[in-house]
């Protein structure tokens, strides 16, 4: 399902590797438009492949060489099995696939028969973690999209998780993007607030049970707060509840209810089935600029002779659109999987692009800023291709508590512009950092937090693993004369104990906003192994995935994790996200040493 929170992705087949591009479709002769007539006559003519093995035959796939792995130990994480295959036993895995997290067997694909073989053998009887590992040959996937189709036309499909959800298709994309779409907002609020408060009670039940010698300060904190581990102060929010999302990413597909090409959200995922792709015109939570070019891109998609591009048959061009607006500002991001174009054929693409949005019928979008992205293989992080820059501004600005922010294609900033205000100073005021203090930003992106502390503190000191995320908060602090901050690059968790040595201030506060996932243990352990962070405050846009996150700061000190374990203290939820059912929670941690002795003389008294 399309991710209302972050950006969305285009979900492509688990099972499916690149297929045979189709032959060029791209002319000179680019003024022999199609209408949409012969649109839906193209639409109808394409064959529906019915063998779910088929695209086994089609080029290259890993599941022809996929295993099963039995008798996995009751405790491990995939990246920790992924760098036991790939770095301790060198066995040049490709893909690994659990039904669970934990679970007890797992499925792994290679990109050779002989690697497969390989594996086999080093796996078979290998011990790790006290059990004995079992490895033998799995049999492939089935295509899920082809596998529901057969299901469907001969009514076998039992599978809830492979039905289409019932309802027209606008209700299915407003429940899919912003399921509460139709909930009055002030009662919004009060769910989001609940699933808040259940998180923390979760979050104290872990620590208590994690850590016997929090229990009394857990059961006193729960006295005072009405159950919760820490004081959480009312919600916050924006005044501007619809229109707030300034980037969206839209994938390029076919509207299954007109079977023409449309640019919008996928109405559900290739896994479970579903290729469709709805229109965004009644998406409250999508601004009206961003709605104006999507049907202005749509129509040059529909006037197009390049094809839409098919995640089943990995045929076709256009497949997805990213847009970023601020202020009165637009950037376009038109991603193309170029299949067989040659480069003459790729840059008359390019220029009819241009003129397109800057002096043709796109005009009207208003765009100022016009990229090229070429997408050939599935979203992860190495097969990653920068954006061209074709026309307009290289940037966006956009201001945020008075600085004033550069944004790139590719940078990450905060969806909701007004809420970042609310949320960064809400992380502020949470913190209470003093004049003396060194503020440290660990991933801090292009510095958006940290810039916004350093009027509060006397250094900024920012840490982020993406090389040119540096560069643009370097930039951001320059062009605001900022004198007091410095960024640098690396891993939070090798490079943090030196970073910390350059800290003036007499205390450390630590702020840290990950990503969805989570920080990495080695970093959570880094940080508590540096004394001199007195207080943390974690920004999390996914409290439930952060409970681990949670529980590891608390843990008891041990062989593996020492420093002082950090405590939550004070909590307050921050509404990004109106109509979804995502919240941002952030949470001030304090050290326990620090605790106890308000615990001790609180007895005495």
């Amino acid at each position: 399902m399309p991710d209302p929170e972050c950006e969305e992705k285009i979900p492509i087949a688990n099972t499916m590797e690149e297929l045979k591009p189709e032959p060029n479709m791209l002319t000179e002769e680019r003024e022999a438009r199609k209408d949409n007539s012969e649109l839906n006559i193209e639409r109808a003519d394409i064959v529906e492949e019915k063998n779910p093995y088929a695209y086994l035959e089609r080029d290259f796939s890993s599941e022809n060489y996929k295993i099963e792995i039995k008798n996995l130990p009751k405790y491990y994480g995939i990246s920790e099995f992924r760098k036991l295959l790939n770095e301790k036993l060198k066995l040049n895995s490709n893909k690994i696939k659990t039904t669970r997290k934990n679970s007890p067997f797992a499925f792994v694909c290679f990109r050779n028969e002989e690697d497969r073989d390989k594996a086999i053998q080093v796996l078979s009887n290998y011990k790790w973690k006290g059990n004995e590992l079992q490895a033998m040959k799995a049999k492939p996937a089935p295509d899920p999209l082809v596998k529901k189709r057969k299901e469907d036309a001969d009514g076998s499909n039992t599978n809830k998780k492979l039905k289409v959800e019932e309802g027209s298709q606008e209700e299915r994309l407003k429940n899919s993007t912003i399921p509460y779409w139709n909930i009055d907002y002030k009662k919004q609020l009060e769910l989001k607030l609940e699933d808040i408060k259940e998180v923390l009670r979760k979050m104290g039940n872990n620590l208590a049970h994690g850590n016997p010698e929090l229990q009394k300060w857990i059961e006193k904190q729960r006295s005072l707060h009405n159950g919760l581990p820490c004081e959480l102060q009312d919600i916050k929010f924006s005044e501007v509840i619809e229109g707030y999302r300034n980037k969206c990413e839209f994938t390029v597909g076919i509207d299954e209810d007109t079977g023409l090409p449309t640019v919008g959200f996928r109405l559900g995922s290739y896994v479970n089935g579903t290729t469709g792709v709805g229109p965004v015109d009644d998406l409250v939570h999508i601004p009206q600029s961003m709605k104006t070019a999507v049907k202005l891109f749509q129509d040059y998609v529909r006037n197009s002779q390049l094809r839409v591009f098919s995640p089943e048959f990995h045929t076709g061009h256009f497949r997805q659109l990213m847009v970023r607006s601020a202020s009165d500002q637009l950037m376009l991001v038109v991603g193309l999987h170029p299949q067989d174009l040659n480069a003459e054929e790729l840059d008359a693409f390019k220029k009819d692009l241009i003129d397109y949005f800057s002096t043709g019928g796109g005009k009207e979008a208003k765009v100022t800023s016009l990229y090229y992205q070429k997408i050939v293989k599935k979203n992860r992080s190495n097969d990653f291709i920068p954006s061209e820059h074709l026309w307009g501004e290289t940037h966006l600005y956009e201001t945020v508590l008075g600085l004033k922010f550069r944004i790139s294609p590719e940078a990450f900033f905060q969806i909701n512009t007004k809420g970042a205000e609310i949320l960064y100073q809400a992380a502020i005021d949470l913190a209470e950092p003093l004049e003396g203090s060194t503020v440290l930003d660990v991933c801090c992106g292009t510095g958006t937090i940290g810039l916004c502390f350093a009027k509060k503190c006397s250094q900024v000191l920012g840490i982020e693993v993406v090389p040119q995320a540096i560069v643009d908060a370097k930039e951001n602090a320059q062009s605001n004369d900022v004198q007091n901050a410095d960024f640098f690059a690396g891993k939070a968790e090798d490079i943090l104990g030196n970073i910390c040595f350059k800290a003036t201030g007499k205390e450390i506060i630590a702020i840290v906003d990950p990503p969805r996932a989570g920080l990495q243990k080695k970093a959570i352990f880094q940080i508590r192994k540096i004394n001199k962070i007195s207080k943390m405050v974690y920004v999390s846009c996914n409290p439930t995935a952060a409970l681990q996150n949670f529980s590891d700061f608390g843990k008891p000190e041990s062989k593996k994790v020492s420093g002082e374990p950090f405590i939550p203290v004070k909590a307050v939820a921050v509404d990004m996200f109106p109509f979804t059912k995502h919240c941002e929670l952030i949470l001030c941690f304090e050290r326990w040493d620090k605790l106890s002795k308000q615990l001790e003389e609180s007895k005495d008294s």
